[in-house]
């Protein structure tokens, strides 16, 4: 594969910062989760039960407070609600290793609300620093990126913890989200291009791009994680039974390390897939993964196929969202993205774990690939739907060009573009 189009790619200005900044401001972020659930088990001892109501109070804050987060980017611009969040996230992992445990969860919850969004920014400016013909390589290249951050911070998390402790390793994280949030607006990154800017004379009501197709593809997105997150569930599920649990680390690796093959891959090819075509053909491979057996070298060339499917299918998903939705409503856009993506994982990690409990982790496997199989097939009518729309509006934006005499064709074609 030739990687003549990714220098192409970091050529273009702000785009190499962009993407710098981005891999290193995930790494906290990825690393809360981990710190947190660590925190609650070794630091206050008491249990993985406890932990996970403060992960689901910390998830639902973010998952309500990531569209209205990007809404206010659009509004009012990047640099006040970064500096927001930064402060509420500082504050929040500065003090969270001395809150009894009834006020960690209501401040993880706020802290939630008022997320660094760190990854819904990232994609946000990638959009309009990148022109549309090479998007979905900047945002396989930028899925890749994500790949690396979930690979890193959360095995920081657990060194520092087991090392040094759950508190000092929070105060780092206090420092790290601190610093992500500083880097971001010292960067200010624009989040729409100049031919953008230029065409938010017209506003466009939220009815035009929140449709029932745009809420198919967020089932779609959070159908990806549903079966990334089972999968690796069920993946540590399988090789505990086993008792091939020292091979857990490699083996999650290596399936990382297919997901950026893939995402390499797709970056480079002529031409891009729908997310539905992706995301279904990535749930239909895992369905018989658990075939496999307990021996953790087949599990993992089980997994290869789906495996290389992962960046290709979320990247997808971010393309087909910068597509869609008009630039003036990008943020919010993204955030809605980024609360299907929490959906699909948070619900995903109680089903497959009391499948995992009652049937077996290859089961597992089954009910994540089918599940991500059929919410395409939910989402195909809807899908179909808009793209008959879109053809419909662009047609008839063709005849009204035809119509219009020429003097005054340069004043209806603004419109034009403007409501397709």
């Amino acid at each position: 594969m030739a990687i003549e189009p990714y220098r192409r790619l970091l050529r273009l200005p702000g785009v190499r910062a962009l993407l710098l900044v981005g891999l290193l401001a995930r790494v906290p972020s990825t690393a809360t989760g981990m710190a947190l659930t660590l925190h609650v088990v070794n630091g206050l001892g008491l249990g993985f039960g406890k932990a996970g109501l403060v992960t689901m109070a910390s998830t639902i804050g973010m998952a309500v407070g990531s569209p209205l987060s990007g809404r206010f980017v659009d509004r009012h611009g990047l640099r006040p609600v970064l500096t927001i969040t930064t402060v509420a996230q500082a504050a929040f992992w500065a003090s969270a290793w001395a809150l009894p445990f009834p006020a960690l969860v209501a401040a993880a919850a706020l802290a939630g609300l008022l997320g660094l969004p760190v990854f819904s920014v990232i994609r946000q400016c990638l959009a309009a620093l990148v022109p549309v013909e090479q998007r979905r390589l900047g945002f396989s290249l930028d899925s890749m990126l994500v790949e690396l951050s979930y690979m890193v911070g959360p095995a920081l998390a657990v060194a520092g913890v087991t090392t040094f402790g759950s508190g000092p390793t929070l105060a780092v994280i206090a420092v790290g989200m601190t610093g992500s949030g500083v880097a971001l607006i010292v960067l200010n990154p624009p989040t729409r291009s100049a031919e953008e800017l230029e065409a938010l004379a017209v506003k466009t009501p939220r009815r035009q791009w929140l449709t029932p197709g745009f809420v198919a593809l967020l089932g779609t997105t959070a159908a990806a994680t549903f079966v990334l997150t089972a999968t690796e569930l069920s993946l540590v599920g399988t090789m505990e039974h086993a008792g091939q649990t020292q091979w857990v680390g490699l083996a999650v690796g290596i399936w990382c390390l297919y997901s950026l093959l893939g995402g390499f891959v797709y970056g480079g090819l002529s031409r891009g897939f729908s997310p539905l075509l992706l995301i279904a053909a990535m749930g239909a491979l895992t369905v018989p993964v658990g075939l496999a057996g307990g021996d953790w070298w087949w599990l993992i060339l089980a997994l290869l196929p789906a495996g290389v499917l992962c960046a290709p299918a979320l990247s997808s998903t971010v393309d087909t969202v910068s597509r869609w939705v008009p630039a003036g409503a990008r943020g919010e856009a993204m955030g809605f993205h980024g609360t299907a993506l929490l959906i699909g994982g948070a619900s995903s990690a109680p089903i497959a774990g009391a499948i995992i409990d009652a049937h077996g982790p290859a089961w597992a496997f089954v009910v994540a690939g089918l599940a991500g199989v059929a919410m395409v097939v939910v989402a195909l009518p809807f899908w179909r739907r808009r793209a008959a729309q879109t053809g419909a509006r662009a047609a008839e934006g063709v005849e009204a060009r035809r119509s219009v005499p020429p003097s005054d064709a340069g004043d209806v074609a603004p419109l034009l573009e403007t409501s397709s």
